[in-house]
């Protein structure tokens, strides 16, 4: 909803800070790694679309006085105020005291309402990072940030407050039945995962049942093995620019090419170019799906591929969609889990790794009558992904359309004759701030006072100096006093 249109009547804009405070969490530091006082905390990896992940939370040292400050509360709201995309950043979720004495730490930002309804603004800020607002306000390159001072300043629609109530109660009951749908296509997605591997496991199976017609051997014999050329600055600009594939463009059984960038490859195009057949797998990725693999058809033409890639260039006697299947199976199996190496949260199955894993070579005649088989039997089970993607897609549209239905005021009836303005609602925040505020202090002022009359009763009530009985010369020599003698 745009500020230029009307508002409803009783609502009115704010900002987050007018009516919550914004809190970034404590950083993370070796030093707090131990202590006599762990406490459980939540970070960015805690939090999802969903809602709450807790099934792996951290520990570290928080004094009392820093847990007073970090420590949650329920009706809390936390954010993804960093994240290495910028999708991911300010996605929230409501805090509810899921786990006694639990803080939170700098890869999060805690919302604490001082007035409103807590389910209302995680609704709100859920739909503004769902629509990419908060990802287009990020800064930084790699990880991408909010920033306190950007949330807290962020404009946010207050209804009044009984009215967020009764829209937030009619989103929950709506909400519920998208989840139920949700889930559904989750577990479809699941079942689906296990129809696949059947399916390429009944294709080729275990090593120990490969039929005596099969030639047993390793993907390094089945074909060559190259590593993709690194990327580089110098080679950003440049007079041979060529496109190049990158893991981000290679899925199973699948290159998107809608973003395909650029370099230079002055004297080592041939050598990198791609050729029809050849299959791409990843190097670099995460676990699971480090050696996922897809075959290059020729689109886009004259294209190259970098060292995120590994390349399967197949001998004669092995078909190319043969090397395909054989590596979706390796995929599907975990085979290429037990190859990788991780280094920087990162895991990656470098060339010579793959060159050792086995490979399967059967006769020619059969590699294409198998290929043919699982062709058709895959194709179905993608037509199936193709109409959970759909379901899910639709899902989502519902839900935000819902979520734009409820902050235009169309969702529920409103009862201005009875609610309190937001504006009120607003003002008594600010009354309340400044209270406290002067409260506060106050009571500073009154302790420097009783810190200053213990100083001056404590000085009153210390004993005289004894008498000096030398003296010391600016140059720092001890000089004696002159004596008087009596006549």
């Amino acid at each position: 909803m745009a500020k230029a249109e009307p508002l409803p009547e009783g609502w009115a804009w704010a900002t987050l800070g007018d009516v919550a405070e914004v809190r970034l969490g404590r950083q993370r530091s070796p030093k707090h790694a131990q202590g006599d006082q762990m406490r459980t905390y939540i970070r960015a990896a805690n939090v999802g679309w969903t809602g709450l992940r807790l099934d792996d939370v951290k520990k570290m040292n928080f004094t009392d006085d820093e847990a007073d400050v970090y420590r949650l509360r329920p009706g809390d709201i936390v954010l993804n105020e960093a994240s290495g995309s910028a999708s991911e950043v300010g996605k929230p979720a409501l805090w509810s005291g899921e786990i006694k004495d639990c803080c939170f730490q700098n890869t999060l930002l805690r919302v604490r309402l001082d007035g409103g309804e807590p389910r209302y603004f995680l609704r709100y800020l859920w739909h503004v990072a769902a629509d990419g607002g908060f990802a287009s306000a990020t800064r930084g390159v790699g990880i991408h940030h909010l920033g306190a001072a950007k949330l807290q300043s962020w404009p946010v629609l207050v209804p009044p407050l009984a009215e967020q109530r009764r829209i937030a109660a009619a989103l929950d009951t709506r909400m519920a039945r998208l989840d139920v749908v949700d889930r559904a296509v989750g577990q479809a997605r699941k079942d689906l995962s296990a129809l696949r591997k059947a399916v390429l496991l009944e294709a080729i199976p275990d090593q120990s049942e490969w039929p005596p017609t099969w030639q047993t051997t390793t993907t390094g014999e089945a074909g060559t093995v190259e590593l993709g050329r690194a990327r580089h600055p110098d080679w950003h600009d440049g007079p041979k620019l060529r496109p190049y594939l990158r893991v981000a463009n290679v899925f199973e059984d699948r290159i998107n090419t809608t973003d395909v960038k650029s370099m230079d490859f002055s004297g080592v195009f041939s050598k990198y170019r791609l050729e029809p057949g050849d299959i791409l797998l990843n190097e670099g990725q995460s676990p699971h799906l480090v050696g996922r693999p897809a075959m290059y058809r020729g689109i886009p033409e004259g294209v190259a591929f970098t060292n995120s890639l590994l390349r399967f260039r197949a001998h004669p006697d092995v078909l190319p969609g043969w090397a395909l299947l054989v590596f979706r199976r390796h995929l599907h199996a975990g085979r290429f889990m037990r190859e990788v190496r991780i280094t920087t949260n990162l895991a990656h199955l470098s060339g010579a790794r793959l060159k050792n894993v086995e490979f399967p070579v059967p006769p020619l005649d059969e590699q294409r009558k198998l290929i043919h088989r699982t062709k058709h039997r895959l194709a179905a089970l993608a037509r199936i992904e193709g109409n959970l993607d759909r379901t899910a897609s639709n899902n989502s549209s519902l839900r935000r359309a819902l979520l734009t239905h409820a902050f235009a005021g169309h969702l529920i009836p409103q009862d201005p004759a009875k609610d309190e303005p937001a504006e009120d609602l607003l003002k008594r925040i600010r009354v309340e701030r400044e209270t406290a505020e002067t409260e506060r202090k106050a009571a500073r002022r009154a302790a420097r006072a009783v810190k200053n009359t213990r100083g001056k009763q404590s000085a009153a009530d210390s004993p005289p100096p004894p008498p000096h009985r030398e003296s010391t010369s600016p140059s720092g020599e001890q000089t004696t006093l002159p004596l008087e003698f009596s006549s």
